[in-house]
């Protein structure tokens, strides 16, 4: 179905407020659904595809994001002069920011994602976790509001909540993601010099001063659960994804579904369920609306913890849409345009799939971000993005672009299908091993040796294996 009914668009023109792979996945649905189609770019991004393969672009300004593709004024800007009647954020940059939400709603333009209010309550952490307390979803043992770190008695509190919960405890800043503001502390010594650095570190990058601690999960592994809700009541999870494989806190691979130990036989589906109905209660507590993930993080004997709310579409959603056959930027859009969703409750979910993050990167030297030129970029021997129902190669980049330093140096996704893990798994290592990135360092051959490992084979990896791996080799 490529429109309503009547024939009519969704929406007449959207505009996508994002670059990259993301903003042509994006292009790429809209196209199919017979929605106009408008692109964004900074100078930075003038010969980038996705501006080549909308129906319009606009330039938004100079190539630093913060006056790019952060810039609420300049979006807004060209939402009016395109007429854009939605837009669609992609991930990152404004995706989870209410204020440009409400800037849309102001002049009348559909925002494809939940409302500012739902954002509000998952772009805070301390929000999001009183959120899962109050649906019955129990979060990582820790402290229910920010700690008043600049008073001996909010000092000598976390001490004691430290003491409580166990240590090592991790601080974290409440405006914080990616592994900014947050650090491990083992002992009560350190209490008050990790307070003190994750709070400038969150006033600097997120201007959120504020922290809290959890108790530190040793062995953890980062299970996520892909949820879809519309405007009539109906919420659904479309089953979890692993992405425990990870350096700096960020993802490089990713897989549906999780093969942990915990997952397996009739107990581990019990799990399942309950996984996805504590999920459900969360996002069902605000009034969710739209695509959604909701993280947790696991020890080992796979006690499962609520981390937060990513109220958007994620990165690694292929791997999802490739087990379930679904296009979730078309259910986005049509959620956003008001439609009911199919009775997803008993949606079968078939093979598995494996998405690795190619990165200009060199795990060498501790994945140091290597951006440059792109002389040539040829995937499987000499194609270019492949798009098929057993691979996906989506790339933001062609040869002749660069790897700036600007964004995120993520020069493609690479996502492979299998009717078993053990096949997936191959189908990825023969892609990486066939594919071509000239002249960058990418991280294409660390991401084949992971995948030819035991602990990989076995899952019996966690979220520091790729970091410790990489020192091994």
């Amino acid at each position: 179905m490529n429109a309503e009914p009547n024939g009519t668009p969704l929406f007449r023109k959207l505009l996508i407020a994002n670059r990259g792979e993301i903003a042509r996945r994006v292009i790429r649905t809209a196209k199919r659904l017979g929605i106009a189609t408008v692109a964004v770019y900074s100078e930075a991004d003038t010969a980038a595809p996705h501006v080549a393969e909308a129906d319009e672009a606009i330039a938004i300004g100079p190539a630093a994001a913060k006056d790019s593709y952060l810039n609420v004024a300049a979006l807004v800007a060209a939402v009016k002069a395109t007429g854009a009647d939605a837009v669609h954020p992609g991930y990152g940059f404004l995706s989870e920011k209410s204020d440009f939400a409400r800037a849309l709603a102001a002049e009348g333009v559909t925002f494809v994602g939940p409302t500012p209010a739902v954002l509000e309550a998952f772009g805070d952490k301390m929000k999001a976790r009183h959120v899962a307390l109050a649906a019955g979803t129990r979060p990582v043992p820790g402290t229910d509001a920010p700690i008043a770190i600049d008073t001996e008695e909010g000092i000598a509190a976390a001490k004691a909540i430290a003491a409580d919960v166990g240590y090592p405890v991790v601080v974290k800043a409440v405006g914080g993601g990616g592994g900014i503001g947050m650090q491990v502390v083992a002992t009560e010594e350190g209490m008050a010099k990790a307070l003190q650095s994750c709070s400038d570190r969150g006033k600097a990058s997120f201007a959120d001063a504020r922290v809290y601690l959890e108790r530190y999960v040793s062995q953890p592994r980062h299970i996520e659960v892909q949820i879809f809700a519309d405007t009539h009541g109906q919420v659904f999870a479309l089953g979890e994804r692993e992405c425990s494989l990870q350096r700096r806190h960020q993802k490089i691979v990713e897989e549906s579904p999780s093969a942990a130990p915990f997952f397996a036989g009739e107990a581990g589906e019990a799990r399942r369920r309950d996984l996805y109905a504590a999920a459900i209660r969360v996002v069902r507590h605000v009034g969710y609306v739209g695509a959604g993930t909701c993280e947790f993080i696991a020890d080992a004997d796979g006690n499962l913890f609520f981390l937060e709310v990513n109220a958007r579409l994620q990165v690694e959603h292929p791997v999802t849409e490739m087990v379930t056959g679904l296009d979730l930027v078309e259910w986005q859009l049509r959620v956003a345009a008001g439609e009911k969703l199919p009775d997803w409750s008993e949606l079968p979910r078939n093979g598995h799939a494996i998405e690795a993050r190619v990165y200009a990167e060199d795990p060498a030297k501790s994945f140091v971000p290597k951006p440059g030129p792109i002389t040539t970029l040829s995937w499987l021997g000499g194609q270019g993005e492949v798009l098929n129902e057993t691979i996906r190669i989506e790339s933001g980049v062609v040869a002749g672009n660069a790897v700036t330093p600007f964004y995120d140096p993520m020069v493609a996704k690479v996502v492979a299908w299998g009717e078993t893990r053990e096949v997936a798994t191959a189908r990825l290592a023969e892609i990486l091993a066939t594919s071509t990135i000239e002249p960058l360092v990418t991280n294409m051959n660390f991401v084949r040796a992971v995948l030819a490992t035991p602990e990989w084979a076995e899952s019996r990896y966690d979220t520091k294996f790729a970091e410790t791996f990489a020192k091994r080799k």
